[in-house]
Parts: C-alpha cells; structure tokens; sequence
C-alpha cells in the first residue's frame, strides 16, 4: 500500500541510462520563464508596492521610480546574461562567487542564496494568500497561514514529482497573468492619454513643491529609500542563471533567451505598475494591496448592461497574482535544492543534499526548502513586510557579491584577448556593465540594511551568518576525516606488483563466496579486502567486487556523464579484481549505475547470490572514536541500510567498521 501511494504521488522513477530522459525532464525557454521567471515577475505583486509605499505624500516621484525600475531590470538581467555565458552549467551567484572569489565568499553567498529561496517560498504564498483575502470577507483572515501551509505542502509534492510536470501544471496561471496585467496596464495607461497634461502639471507642481519644503537633498533621500524599499522587485532576477541545468540544450542558449522574456516583462510589469499607481491616485488603504486598490479604480465601475463586471475582473486579476505568486515558490523548490547540492558537493552542506531520487529530483533539498518556508511563515505570521524585508537583504547580499566577482574576472582578462585593441575594447565594456550593476546593487543593499535592520533585517543576517557558520563546521568536518582516512593509502605502497604463486583459478559458483561492496579504487577498499581474509582466514574462495555508479546532481549533465561515470566505476572494479588475482585469490566484479546506492547494490548482491550460493555480502562503515549525534547526519547509513535489507531479503550480510580516529570536531 506505501509502495502504490508513493508511485501515485511521485510518479514512477525514471530511466536515468535512458538517452531520451533528459530530453524529458529539460525546460525549453517558454517553460524556463514560467518555472523560473515567475519569481522575477511576481515580485510586481509587492515590490512596487512596497517602494510606492515609502513614497508616501511625494508620489510625483512616480515617474523616476519607474524610469529607475525599468533601468535597474535591465541593467542586471543583462549582468546575469553574461553570467550565463562565462558559467554555463549554472549554480549562479555561489558558483560564480567560489571560482572568482574564493570559498570564503562562495560559501557567503550560497548561505545567502539558501535562506533567500526559503524566502522566495515564504514570500510568495504569503503575498498570494495576501492577494486572495483582499477580496474575502474579514473574518477568514484566522485561516490564513493554514491555507499558506497548505498550499507549500501540496507544491513539495508536485516537485518531488518532477520540475517540469510541476511547471506545465502551472503554465496556464502564468499566460493569464500576463494578459490580465497586460489589460490593466496598457488600459490604465492609454486611458489616461487626454489626462497626459494634467498629469505633467501635477508633476511639475509635486517637484517644485518638494523642492520648497524638502530641498533636493530631501527629495533624493525619499527617492532613494523608496527605490530601495523596491528592492523586492529584482529579486527572482538570479533564479534563471541558478536553474541553468534543467534547461533544455543548446543550455546557454536557452537561458539568456529566458533571462530576456523574464527582464522584458518584469521591467513592463513592475514600471507599469509604478506609473498606473500614479495615474489612478492610488493610495494605501487598510487590509488591502496596492495593486487591489489600482484593479478596483481601473475597472470596479464596470457595469454593462448591469452585470459587473468590473468586480469580476477584479477578482479575477488578483486570483491570477496570487496564482502566479504561487508558481513563484517554484523557483525556490527548484534552485534552493539546487544551490543546496552544489554546496554539498563541495562539503559544506551533508553530501546527502547532492544526492537524486528515482524520480531525478534533489528530494532532501525540496523537502527542507518547504519545511523551512512554513516555519518562517508561522514565525512572521505571514507578515509581508517584514518578509519582503528579510528577502530583500540575502538578494542583494548575493547580487553584490556576483557583480564584484564579475569586475575581478574582467579585469584579469583585460591581457587576455587576441590583440591589444581587442582587450582594450571587450573588457573595458563588460567591466562598465559590472561596475555599474555592482554599484547598484550594493547601494540598494545598505539602505535596505540601514533602513530595515531593527525591523527585521537584523534577524536574515543572524540566520545567514549562522547557516555560514554552520557550513564551515560541516566542511572542517569532512576534511579531517578525508585526512585520516588518507592513511588508509599508505597501504597501496606494500601491495605487491606481481602474481603472488600461480594464476588463481577462475570463480568457482559451488565455492564459498564473498561479495565485497566498494567504492573508488583506494586504501578503504583494499583495507576491506584484506580485512575479509583476516577475519576469514582461507574461507572464501571466490571475491566478487560489487560497485554502484551514483549519478547525484553534479553528474546530471546528460546521457554522455551518465556513461562517464559507468566507465570510471568499471575501471575501479578491474582495479581490485586485478589486486586479489595478484594475491592468489579468484575474483570478478559486477556492477550498476543509479541514483539511489542502496537500492542498485541490494539487486546486484540478490543477482550475484543467485549465481554464488554460498555467500556472505560485506559493506564498509565509518565508526568514530568518539561518537557524536551530527555524524549520521553528515555520514550516510548506507552500510547498515544494506545489511537490514539483505537480512529481510534472506541474505547475509556483515558490516565491516573502518575506524576514524578524528573525534572531531570538539
């Protein structure tokens, strides 16, 4: 019954030595914006709204911020476009920051992009939940954070299933918000073009008046901290260049071809906006958005022949934003598992966030996002400020750090190109594009970190500076056990280079039999062989060396890594075997390549016990000296998974303890 119930939910696994797999699972561009450029462009649910807001009575600054906006879109997408190019494999800010800045900065910014996109999840449905009880009677209000949790839950499903079943799901909400804001925006702006004069007028009049009461300095600090407040907006901008792997091939093809339909339309959307709250005289009003306030002056007068229609569209345009805003959380359940196991890879996080399920999704990764996201949800309350507040932060924490990396590496290429003139010319352009998107970023950083930080903010680089701290005990962690493990390899020096006695005899099925489980070709393997025959001294007969091939999130590149990985598990396989024939003893391999190692070994070491009756399966485990909770968190069980399953499979199965000295960290 928990098998059927599993495979209704999640899907049956997937082929991963099937070449047409990944043809399947890969987003083409139109997919890419909706999966990934829905963050960017549901940010128009709140971040103009919130820089509106912090405008407060100088609302004829409208116009600037929109201008500004628009600009600022632009200015980083095409950073990002490059981005795309110089790293197409994705991993974003992290990868960017760890290969041009260093590990320090990388691991800064990857914490950064962790904790964002558990906000991106927050942020999202609680601005959507916000959207919809705009228009539900007072009273349900209490339900709230209920209906939010839900709706992540039911979201985590859909991405266990795949990415791409979870996005074409989703695809339909995604047209007819662009449509509904597209109605509201050019509607609301060419229905105001005979007003253009009065509009100029009540401008022109909002700047001097500002000027007389405020000075220029006065109307810059009200411009700059609303632009700030803004910050919001550019938020999702990243989530393309993070998600880059799940695109279909040509890859940077299609993602700059993304990152272009998500900085179009954000820039439309989020400007349009701006100027429409203009246009309408929209003005914050008590248990309602802004942009609830801008539909209900467009169109809530709508009565044709006494229908209203107008109320209808309303409800509609907000349905469709909270809906989108929805299909915004995909970009956290999609790069944050994402950023998760690249980080993982290289030891910061437990190397179990790198590895895939049978259905090719990062599952600990989206399992952890969502958890995470509804904490933070039940924590604020879903209050949307301060959320937006706390998201804003690790964005540009991440966008400034990219940008800064970005300057390094073209200044290091300004000697680099095929001639003087060239050098001069490509890397003195690309540089002004950083330059520029850098200053921009880290500016709109420290306002919102001076502006927000006793509201808030203070809490986001608390929790971002302990998920660093964090990242460095897991990754000290690993590397002292790494160290002490590497002693194991010093028993490849006394190893023998020929032929112990005579040619040993080919395996023998009648012969008692040990199936020995291993990795890469290296003193932990061999330490098990040698082991075996300590512990048995002239028992078995035949040695069968069992290895799986697991494809993790690095590795899921194509069908061409999937044979990469088969060729170098065989070639470690052929390794021992010929190590035990120079010992005298028989033996062979056998081999499978998969995403889960437990399941792959458990059907190689059934299939080898029906070909070798008479056998015993051995499996290494790390055992500390001194024992602590975090080690099976960061040390995976897999050993002791096997030997469980083979006890209930009707097999036997030892553990072999391989001890780690360490007792680290203190």
């Amino acid at each position: 019954m928990s098998s059927r119930l599993k495979r209704w939910l999640f899907g049956a696994p997937r082929d991963i030595q099937d070449p047409s797999t990944y043809h399947a699972i890969s987003l083409i561009a139109l997919l890419a914006w909706v999966g990934l450029g829905a963050d960017g462009l549901s940010s128009s649910a709140y971040g103009p709204d919130e820089a509106f807001r912090a405008l407060g009575s100088h609302t004829y600054l409208a116009i600037v911020l929109a201008l500004a906006t628009a600009v600022t879109v632009f200015i980083i997408s095409f950073s990002y476009s490059h981005i795309i190019k110089h790293f197409p494999y994705g991993g974003g800010g992290y990868v960017v920051a760890s290969k041009l800045l260093g590990p320090s900065f990388g691991v800064i910014s990857g914490s950064a992009l962790i904790v964002d996109y558990i906000l991106t999840v927050s942020v999202s449905i609680a601005s959507g939940a916000d959207q919809v009880f705009s228009v539900l009677p007072g009273h349900w209000a209490q339900y709230k954070l209920v209906v939010e949790a839900l709706v992540i839950i039911v979201l985590v499903i859909m991405n266990l299933r795949g990415v791409k079943e979870s996005v074409t799901i989703l695809a339909p909400v995604f047209a007819l918000f662009i449509v509904c804001h597209a109605i509201v925006i050019f509607g609301g702006i060419f229905s105001h073009l005979f007003e253009i004069p009065r509009v100029v007028s009540e401008v022109k009049t909002g700047f001097s008046t500002g000027y007389q009461t405020v000075g220029l300095l006065g109307m810059l600090a009200i411009f700059a901290r609303a632009y700030s407040m803004g910050g919001g907006t550019y938020t999702g901008i990243e989530a393309v260049s993070n998600g880059l792997q799940i695109m279909r091939e040509p890859k940077v093809e299609t993602g700059r071809k993304t990152m272009t339909y998500m900085s179009i339309s954000l820039a439309l959307t989020a400007g349009g906006i701006l100027l429409c709250y203009l246009l309408f005289s929209v003005f914050p009003q008590e248990g309602k958005t802004m942009n609830a306030v801008l539909l209900e002056n467009f169109s809530g007068s709508w009565m044709p022949f006494g229908i209203p229609l107008g109320h209808g569209f309303v409800v509609v345009t907000l349905a469709t934003e909270a809906a989108l805003l929805f299909v915004a959380a995909q970009a956290g359940f999609i790069d944050g598992p994402r950023v998760m196991a690249n980080m993982a890879i290289d030891s910061w996080l437990p190397h179990r966030f790198s590895q895939l399920s049978d259905r090719l999704t990062t599952q600990d990764g989206i399992v952890l996002v969502g958890g995470a996201s509804i904490v933070t949800l039940l924590y604020t309350g879903g209050n949307i400020t301060a959320l937006v507040t706390m998201y804003s932060i690790n964005v540009f924490v991440t966008f400034s750090l990219s940008q800064l990396a970005m300057c390094r590496f073209w200044i290091s290429k300004r000697h680099q190109s095929k001639s003087e003139a060239e050098a001069q010319g490509e890397w003195k352009k690309n540089l002004a594009i950083y330059v520029i998107a850098f200053a921009l970023c880290f500016t709109i950083l420290a306002m919102v970190i001076y502006e927000k930080f006793a509201e808030g903010g203070w809490m986001t680089l608390a929790i971002t500076s302990g998920f660093v701290l964090l990242c460095i005990f897991i990754r000290r962690h690993y590397h002292r056990v790494y160290a002490n493990l590497k002693r194991l390899d010093e028993i490849m020096n006394a190893l023998p280079e020929e032929p112990i006695g005579g040619e040993p005899s080919p395996v023998n099925p009648k012969e008692q039999t040990a199936i020995l489980m291993v990795g890469g070709y290296g003193g932990l393997g061999i330490h098990a062989l040698l082991t075996v025959q300590r512990l048995f001294p002239d028992y078995f007969r035949n040695f069968i060396f069992v290895s799986v091939g697991v494809i993790d999130s690095a590795a899921m590149k194509g069908h061409e890594e999937v044979e990469h990985i088969r060729q170098k598990t065989e070639e470690s396989l052929k390794h021992y075997v010929a190590l035990a024939r120079r010992l005298g003893l028989s033996a062979d391999y056998r081999m499978s390549v998969g995403t889960e190692a437990v399941d792959e070994a458990i059907k190689i070491c059934q299939s080898v016990v029906k070909e070798f009756p008479q056998s015993i399966c051995f499996a290494g485990k790390l055992i500390f000296e001194q024992e602590r909770w975090y080690q099976r968190l960061l040390h995976n069980e897999t050993a002791f998974q096997i030997q469980r399953r083979l006890q209930f499979a009707g097999l036997n199965g030892m553990v072999l303890p391989v001890r780690v000295m360490t007792g680290v960290p203190s």
